[in-house]
């Protein structure tokens, strides 16, 4: 049974790189320019966010869509949609490298070796796998393109903690559900994982933008963190601005959308704030 299991995954696995590599010829390759391209996937509303290297490989699964960048070996940007039925119980922390790249262009499991001890950082979820147990694909958050080195402190706290109101606004709105784009900050030097055995760069922070869509009304709500947040730090304390983040992230959000609507959404009603607890 496991024999058959491991084939069918890794059948699975070079299902998802042949898919990849015809998105990225299609989305990079043809234009030469990757934050020209709309890129358009079930994961992103209004769009998934533009900007980035042309080398960063798109990857787009059932319950996420990544853009893996191949110089810091981490997503540039993480999009999914939070659902009540997408929610499950609690599932194991398997880490793998992710099949749909290039040994080259990602970590390994090993490289994360003594990195809590020396560092202090955890293996940190972009897309959450709490957020995912009750589908199929729950073990797709575990590949390690989806993995950042965060902080203990910040990844059991508030990171966590907003993570863990997502859920609670997604269970209350059923299969509408939440939409969420998550990505790392580089804007300070960080101390290397001691093992890894591959050039990489460690975050310096993270950004997370929320989004929810009733009749057409769109509530927006942004947060930035930085990686020596506390673990007691309020998750209200971080909400920022759209504009901040995209110029922040060097990134561009619901591009779908004319930049003075990004702007009256922000300025709207904060009912999506209010609804997070904020």
């Amino acid at each position: 049974m496991e024999a058959e299991e491991g084939e069918a995954v890794e059948n699975a696995g070079m299902v998802v790189r042949a898919l990849c590599v015809a998105l990225v010829l299609l989305v990079g390759g043809v234009a030469g320019n990757a934050s020209a391209q709309e890129i358009h996937a079930p994961h992103c509303l209004l769009g998934c966010p533009l900007g980035g290297p042309v080398s960063n490989d798109l990857i787009v699964r059932e319950i996420y869509a990544l853009s893996s960048n191949d110089q810091t070996k981490f997503a540039d940007w993480v999009a999914y949609k939070v659902t009540a039925g997408s929610i499950g119980p609690t599932q194991n922390r398997n880490w793998k490298a992710d099949p749909a790249l290039d040994p080259s262009e990602t970590l390994e499991k090993d490289d994360y070796r003594r990195a809590n001890a020396v560092l202090g950082t955890d293996r940190g979820h972009q897309a959450p796998l709490a957020s995912f147990t009750g589908t199929l694909h729950w073990h797709d958050t575990n590949y390690l393109s989806n993995i950042t080195p965060q902080m203990a402190a910040l990844n059991q706290g508030p990171w966590e903690n907003l993570e863990s109101r997502v859920r609670g606004l997604a269970r209350s709105r059923g299969e509408t559900g939440v939409f969420v784009m998550t990505g790392p900050l580089y804007e300070r030097a960080m101390a290397p994982l001691p093992e890894a055995d591959e050039a990489h760069t460690v975050p310096s922070g993270y950004w997370k933008v929320v989004a929810v869509i009733d009749g057409g009304t769109i509530s927006v709500a942004a947060f930035i963190f930085d990686q020596q947040t506390p673990r007691d730090s309020d998750v209200c304390t971080h909400i920022k601005t759209i504009r901040e983040v995209e110029q922040r992230s060097r990134l561009d959000f619901f591009h779908a959308l004319q930049k003075a609507g990004q702007d009256q959404i922000e300025t709207g009603p904060a009912t999506l704030k209010a609804k997070l607890g904020c």
